[in-house]
């Protein structure tokens, strides 16, 4: 009879969290697929995971983990994504990867660097590729 009460424990405390974080998490992956049905379809599979991890994440913040999901969804997908609608549209993937983590997210540097990868360097490149190109598109 417990194992069934930690279950639905478990259960319940997964569904606060989607009902608290999944607004920010679909803007997330809007952000980064520009196209909507991607993005809920990004999301679902970032929230599948997690549910599947949510015992292990005792102690762990379930949104870095459901972020870090989603964002290695979409890098794994990037190809499919052909910048859809908006204003990070014209970005590659690794740049609007880069700047929604940076700038809408506010992860380090370091952190960003880690969860894809990649050096700092090549972060604070891509970081700063992107708002170039963001501002030009806006001052043209």
């Amino acid at each position: 009879m417990r194992v069934v009460d930690q279950q639905a424990g478990s259960y319940a405390e997964f569904e606060a969290f989607v009902a608290g974080a999944a607004g920010r998490l679909l803007h997330v992956a809007l952000l980064l697929t520009g196209e909507p049905d991607s993005a809920r379809r990004l999301l679902a599979g970032a929230l599948a995971r997690t549910y599947a991890n949510w015992r292990r994440l005792r102690g762990d913040d379930p949104y870095d983990f459901t972020r870090r999901e989603l964002c290695t969804a979409f890098a794994r997908t990037a190809w499919r994504h052909h910048g859809g609608a908006g204003v990070l549209s014209r970005l590659s993937p690794p740049e609007r990867l880069v700047l929604v983590l940076r700038l809408y997210e506010g992860v380090a540097e370091e952190v960003t660097a880690a969860q894809l990868g990649m050096p700092v360097d090549r972060v604070r490149v891509l970081c700063n590729r992107a708002v170039a190109a963001l501002r030009n598109r806006e001052a043209a």
